[in-house]
């Protein structure tokens, strides 16, 4: 089995991303597991091709994008992407879309491939910081996750895909009063949605 982990470059003028932070500590969860890392630009354009490339390299039975949400009190693992672009502020190449599709003439939105509810309550049960959410934004995050699936539906349909939000880590610069975590307990988080995805029968290998 061959999983591929996204993470982003730092953004906004910040000095460190949340999602690559985890995204160096997350080990191959089982044996005969092979764990391909990537680090995605943080850019609306360059973001998705760059991971279509490595799709295409490494034919990946699992796709887990990591990415930074601020704000956020727990690992979220998102339940759908929308073929909107509306960025706040601008990616690290400048482009700042509004109101724009990600593909145009795609379907308005693409759903998790993965076993969310199960996955989640197993991660709960075991007093990890998991939540669903139903919104993964409308800026870089989305658009990837959005294009993934895009992807994937044409050209590797058997590979699993979710996109997974990182909130601010501890020792991470970030707004008074915003919520935080430990990397260490964000990292054992993935780790163990990790091992519990490559024990699920939903998970088949590509050939």
């Amino acid at each position: 089995m061959k999983i591929l982990l996204t993470a982003f470059d730092p953004f906004g003028g910040e000095s460190c991303n949340a999602s690559a932070e985890i995204l160096a500590r997350l080990e191959a969860p089982a044996p005969g597991v092979q764990l391909v890392k990537q680090i995605l630009p943080t850019q609306f354009v360059l973001g998705p091709q760059v991971l279509e490339e490595a799709i295409r390299l490494h034919r990946p039975d699992l796709l887990l994008m990591l990415g930074q949400a601020g704000g956020r009190p727990a690992v979220t693992f998102e339940r759908v992407a929308i073929n909107c672009m509306d960025a706040r502020i601008p990616d690290n190449a400048g482009f700042q879309p509004r109101e724009e599709a990600v593909v145009a003439g795609g379907p308005a939105a693409y759903f998790h491939t993965i076993p969310l509810a199960d996955l989640v309550q197993h991660l709960r049960d075991r007093r990890l910081p998991a939540a669903i959410s139903n919104t993964a934004g409308t800026f870089v995050c989305n658009a990837l996750f959005y294009r993934a699936r895009h992807y994937l539906e044409s050209y590797l349909p058997g590979c699993r895909c979710d996109f997974v939000h990182i909130p601010y880590l501890e020792d991470q610069e970030r707004p008074v009063d915003s919520p935080a975590l430990s990397a260490d307990i964000c990292a054992a988080t993935l780790q163990r949605a990790l091992e519990y995805l490559c024990g699920s029968a939903r998970l088949p290998e590509n050939d």
